[in-house]
């Protein structure tokens, strides 16, 4: 325990007194024991010191109570003089300034040595950082041990809070990890102390302890816990994903039966008895951070998996919810620093409703907006859901010649089939909008026939070439 003047006043063997009539600091806790001959000790000093000296630099009376004042300047607790060496006894002015600026004055016996005062605050102090670093391993080992007794950072921070004594929020972009209490709310600067979590990525994963707490260290310590435990947790997430998007892939191309189907989508979380909704990230920039990266709060209970280089997201949901579900989940990946596109699926039952979801979903993502809505049963989206169909291959097939020919040529061939398939086949409003003659247009049209062996013009050549861009567009063929 810290001593106080009151402490050394009271110890049988050091024999000391309190000359004059100052008290107010003699229950305050001694930083140190500063021993000077100094006329001006100031710049030595940083509050809270018991300066001990024999006054043999203070001979006058004005120099006695100079000294005084520099010492209250400074924040001296107090001022112990040794009598017998300058002075035999304690000078009256000095005690006069003392008692006028409130700094108690003790005097210091010939027989007893300054080191002696000086040890006695010393080993108070060790014995006060002893107890404290004790207090701080057993401290550090319950957090550590509701790691590694599986009890995750629920316990981990439950613990933290009850050494804190206060509320904890973990937050991770924008989703709330943990919260001490259901009441705890979103924390704020002016209640709450952030304290940043280190992981190597930009993830903004903050700890925040809500105003008063008193921090010994252990706080510090809790940071790299969590760091560690956060860094697990992502890769147990890239790991179920790529397990999960195993199944969800087999699901999705149809080489499972229906039972089988269901029985292996149950395995991993999805109920393919209710109905469910697929929403699916793509992101050619930050792919492989899609891998690993959170979901936000309202996406709880989702199960996430990894199919090619996207995330796919299935959710219990009748399709009412799945147009929010899809903006929290866009918002989310934005604040991760993950710019993706989100396309939803419809809501279905049973796996085949899965597979149509989810190409639903690939499809919808293809228009690059942030968040893109089905388009109900499309039926590039039912072709897309079997495997029946050869779609890499027709589509390699009916628009891969127009694909070369524009890369050796450096011509627009594919870009003006697009033009002319969403304007309905109309050469003029092509020509317009392409800011062509209508004979160029015509050139091309016939170059595609050509090359293609589909002729625009004629209506089922239109669509097989229509549907061969879609799935250009959507499968990547």
């Amino acid at each position: 325990m810290a001593l106080s003047l009151a402490d050394l006043l009271a110890h049988p063997d050091l024999g000391l007194q309190l000359a004059g009539s100052a008290t107010s600091t003699l229950r305050e806790e001694i930083r140190w024991v500063a021993v000077t001959e100094l006329e001006n000790p100031a710049p030595f000093l940083t509050g809270g010191e018991l300066v001990l000296t024999t006054g043999v630099r203070q001979r006058t009376a004005a120099e006695q109570r100079r000294f005084v004042r520099v010492l209250q300047r400074a924040g001296a607790l107090g001022i112990g003089f040794g009598v017998a060496l300058g002075h035999d006894s304690i000078p009256p002015a000095l005690i006069a300034e003392a008692n006028r600026w409130g700094v108690p004055v003790v005097e210091v016996p010939y027989r007893t040595p300054f080191m002696a005062i000086g040890k006695l605050v010393a080993d108070s102090h060790s014995a006060d950082h002893y107890a404290s670093l004790e207090r701080l391993i057993a401290a550090h080992q319950v957090l550590a041990r509701s790691l590694l007794t599986g009890g995750g950072l629920q316990e981990l921070l439950r613990h933290l809070g009850s050494m804190l004594g206060t509320e904890l929020i973990l937050t991770q972009f924008t989703a709330q990890l943990y919260a001490s209490s259901p009441e705890a709310g979103m924390p704020s600067m002016d209640r709450w102390v952030p304290f940043p979590i280190p992981t190597g990525r930009r993830d903004a994963c903050t700890l925040w302890a809500k105003k008063p707490f008193e921090d010994t260290g252990i706080i510090s310590y809790a940071q790299n816990l969590i760091s560690i435990e956060l860094s697990n947790l992502m890769k147990q997430r890239q790991a179920q994903r790529a397990l999960t998007g195993q199944v969800v892939n087999d699901v999705v191309r149809g080489t499972l039966d229906a039972d089988e189907a269901s029985r292996r989508l149950a395995g991993s979380g999805i109920n393919s008895t209710k109905r469910n909704v697929v929403l699916l990230a793509e992101s050619a920039a930050h792919h492989r951070n899609l891998r690993g990266t959170t979901l936000p709060a309202a996406l709880d209970g989702a199960v996430t998996a990894t199919l090619d280089r996207d995330l796919v997201v299935v959710v219990e949901d009748d399709g009412a919810r799945a147009p929010a579900l899809g903006r929290a989940l866009s918002d989310h990946l934005t604040e991760a620093g993950i710019h993706a596109t989100i396309g939803i699926g419809g809501s279905y039952t049973k796996p085949n409703g899965l597979r149509w979801s989810y190409f639903e979903a690939k499809e919808a993502a293809g228009r690059g907006l942030d968040v893109n809505e089905p388009e109900r049963l499309s039926i590039t989206s039912l072709l897309l859901a079997s495997e029946d169909v050869p779609l890499a291959d027709m589509a390699g097939e009916a628009v891969g010649p127009l694909v070369r020919f524009d890369r050796q040529h450096g011509s627009e061939l594919v870009h003006t089939l697009e033009t002319y398939l969403n304007l309905n086949g109309s050469v003029a409003q092509v020509a317009e909008q392409l800011n062509l003659h209508r004979n160029t247009v015509r050139y091309r049209l016939g170059q595609i026939a050509e090359l293609t062996g589909y002729d625009p013009a004629v209506t089922a050549d239109r669509v097989q070439l229509y549907l061969a861009l879609a799935v250009k567009k959507v499968a990547k063929a």
